[in-house]
């Protein structure tokens, strides 16, 4: 179904004056034909501006701990089901994981994670991650871990040791995640968000697209981060790395991943949005235009596994745009 543009503003209006949407419209929304892309990221875009102004958020992470996982992950190049030529290493030591953070905290750079491979750390490693960040004393940048699924006492463990947020991906909606993993469930995820919650953490939540999901199930995903009300929404798109089970898969366009942006802008309105893995890659000469489809944050840097944007690449992009760093 096509809204005209009037039409898409009109909704957008009606999310920032806090009505409550039927759900058909939002199904009609994710319905949005390609070549009425840009008319949906108007009102995307006027949602953004509404809750964040011109501000962008910077984050950047550390690869902790890479290689070997336990899980399955169909799109994963660290999955120990996988033939993926990735450099494998066990937990960095600790002066490793705090190397980053010193060099990013004189910059525009907003967080700093440290990310883990794994289904979860022991407790020894735990604690090693959160010694390493309860040290930095600069209040110039906050600090996430990405460290599985953990139990409770070990989500109070990274509270008290100064970690702010917790991430984990829910990857994809519920009806889909069976195709994605079978090693945990839904579920074991959603839990581990309970947890972070209530040890007191903010939580950063969102998922991989590309991954044969449909636009009904991009916007069950949306739904379901609503539900669960978390702070922020970390959008990846697939890089089908060589020896996964997506290898030379990829059904995203440039117009597909802004589509996407907006959908969950419409969705999650005041929830931080962040651009982040196979951002390059998949909207190319689009990836500026993240912005305006409604993301308020990007991932600088690079990734896991691959490499992304540079610093000041990415914010060379923001001043052109007529946006500011979040300082």
């Amino acid at each position: 179904m096509k809204y005209p543009i009037e039409s898409y503003i009109d909704i957008a209006k009606n999310i920032i004056d806090g009505q409550r949407l039927e759900n058909t419209v939002y199904h009609h929304l994710a319905l949005t034909e390609d070549k009425d892309v840009f008319e949906l990221m108007a009102g995307a875009d006027l949602i953004r501006d509404t809750f964040f102004k011109r501000e962008i958020q910077l984050c950047s992470i550390c690869n902790g701990k890479s290689g070997m996982c336990s899980e399955d992950c169909r799109f994963c190049a660290q999955s120990k089901f996988h033939a993926s030529d990735i450099e494998i290493y066990p937990l960095m030591p600790k002066a490793e994981l705090q190397k980053g953070a010193y060099e990013l905290m004189d910059t525009h750079v907003h967080r700093y994670s440290i990310v883990t491979t794994g289904k979860g750390l022991p407790d020894n490693e735990v604690r090693q991650v959160g010694d390493a960040l309860g040290e930095l004393s600069s209040k110039k940048l906050s600090y996430c871990v990405s460290l599985g699924i953990l139990n409770d006492a070990q989500m109070d463990y990274l509270k008290a040791c100064g970690v702010g947020r917790y991430h984990h991906n829910l990857e994809t909606c519920r009806s889909h995640f069976d195709s994605v993993c079978t090693s945990h469930t839904y579920d074991d995820r959603i839990n581990t968000i309970k947890r972070a919650k209530r040890a007191g953490l903010s939580v950063c939540s969102g998922g991989i697209f590309g991954v044969d999901e449909s636009m009904a199930q991009v916007l069950e995903l949306a739904f379901e981060l609503k539900a669960l009300k978390v702070d922020a929404v970390p959008i990846n798109f697939l890089t089908p790395m060589p020896g996964t089970c997506f290898e030379g898969k990829n059904n995203l366009t440039p117009i597909k991943c802004l589509k996407i942006i907006s959908i969950m802008r419409y969705v999650l309105p005041d929830t931080d949005i962040i651009i982040c893995g196979g951002r390059i890659l998949n909207l190319k000469k689009l990836h500026s235009l993240v912005f305006q489809a409604g993301a308020n944050g990007i991932m600088t840097g690079n990734y896991l596994t691959t490499t992304g944007n540079q610093l000041q690449e990415d914010l060379n992009m923001i001043h052109q745009l007529g946006f500011e760093p979040i300082s």
